[in-house]
């Protein structure tokens, strides 16, 4: 077991079959067998940091449950991190507290269109962006993001600003960190996106679930921007999505921050939330992100170690692996892997993985079209599940 001296584990395995877990126990409901190796939706395998099960233990042995109404504490909590980790400042009355970062963005496709109303997107990229539009009766407009002969993607702003123009679009949804290309904006880039939405009256929605995963040795290595950062008058013209739930290991607690800093979008926000009926996320997602937040900083700071370590056996493995490459990720622990190399199609690829390795990843078309050929791998688990993975996969084309 490789233990860290402050005492985290992240090679220890956890049972996690038979606990209502849709990683693990949701391959019918999915269309798959049972018994695969899952690396597939975005949670990780470890238990979350100590501080934060301490405090779902007091509060569960308090016993009431009822209406949450969380203090000043809790916006400082939130405040702190974001200042800390990413130079992020804004007012507590500026967070409106979720029960995710989805709901979140299906939220503003409401607030801020109206029914027909186009909204741009960046695909390949995560499937409820799609979802959160077409299910709202709203035109999804793409300006695909473009691999380069170097293996990283980047926007085609040319076909970026035609496509704003062209449609009128009153809503970008941006990725940042993206999902599932492992891009990390760079400042410039950011600017270049902001400026041009500026220009068209297009209000950007950033869902930067992921933005404490960056990986200090990558080629691109930076931190993260927060979008609304960069200049004054983006402040004005954007939400951001942000939530403990990826950092943490949370999702199931349904939590999440959405920060909206100009008072009049706030107020449609609101409005939008309230003709919902939604009023409050539950007790236990707040005193979870609160103690996350509060302490546990060390955690996830080991934990960014460790899943750097499994990149490094991932970037090993596949570089015997005939026609499989990796996209360099710069962040998020979703690696996107292009299989097109193979001499396989994409069936050929899914049958290959599924029914031969007994491997469950993410199907690259399920971030659109533009992800035929390639497959999406969550590395957040002990070294020795990806290992395991990575030995059937090899076995399986070799």
């Amino acid at each position: 077991m490789d233990v860290a001296d402050n005492g985290f584990d992240f090679d220890r395995i956890v049972e996690r079959r038979r606990t209502d877990s849709l990683k693990y126990d949701g391959a019918s409901l999915q269309g798959k067998p049972e018994g695969l190796l899952p690396l597939w939706v975005a949670d990780m395998d470890f238990k979350t940091a100590d501080p934060v099960a301490a405090a779902l233990i007091r509060l569960a042995d308090h016993g009431i449950f009822g209406y949450p109404a969380p203090g000043a504490s809790y916006y400082d909590s939130v405040r702190a991190w974001w200042r800390e980790r990413h130079g992020y400042e804004f007012d507590a009355r500026a967070v409106v507290a979720l029960s995710g970062v989805v709901f979140a963005l299906a939220q503003a496709v409401r607030a801020f269109t109206e029914p027909g109303d186009a909204i741009l997107i960046q695909r390949p990229v995560y499937y409820p962006f799609t979802d959160v539009i077409e299910n709202n009766g709203r035109k999804l407009v793409n300006s695909p993001l473009v691999l380069g002969e170097d293996g990283r993607y980047r926007v085609d702003f040319d076909d970026f600003e035609r496509k704003l123009s062209e449609s009128r679009a009153k809503l970008f949804i941006l990725c940042s960190p993206h999902n599932p290309v492992g891009r990390v904006w760079t400042m410039d880039e950011l600017e270049r996106m902001g400026d041009i939405c500026l220009a068209y009256d297009c209000l950007v929605v950033s869902d930067e679930i992921h933005a404490d995963f960056v990986y200090q040795k990558s080629p691109a290595s930076r931190r993260h921007t927060v979008f609304s950062t960069i200049k004054e008058s983006f402040r004005g013209n954007s939400v951001v999505c942000t939530s403990p739930s990826k950092s943490f290991n949370l999702a199931g607690l349904q939590i999440s921050n959405i920060i909206i800093e100009d008072p009049a979008l706030w107020r449609r926000y609101r409005k939008e939330l309230n003709a919902s009926g939604y009023s409050q996320p539950n007790i236990m997602g707040f005193a979870a992100c609160r103690a996350a937040y509060d302490e546990g900083g060390p955690w996830f700071d080991e934990l960014m170690t460790y899943l750097s370590g499994n990149l490094d056996l991932l970037r090993s493995r596949l570089s015997v692996l005939p026609g499989v490459r990796l996209i360099e990720p710069e962040g998020t622990y979703l690696p996107w892997l292009d299989f097109r190399g193979a001499g396989l199609n994409h069936d050929e690829v899914n049958r290959l993985l599924i029914d031969k390795a007994g491997v469950w990843l993410d199907e690259g078309t399920m971030f659109g079209p533009e992800g035929v050929g390639f497959q999406r791998v969550n590395i957040a688990c002990p070294c020795a599940i990806l290992a395991d993975a990575l030995d059937r996969i090899e076995a399986a084309m070799i």
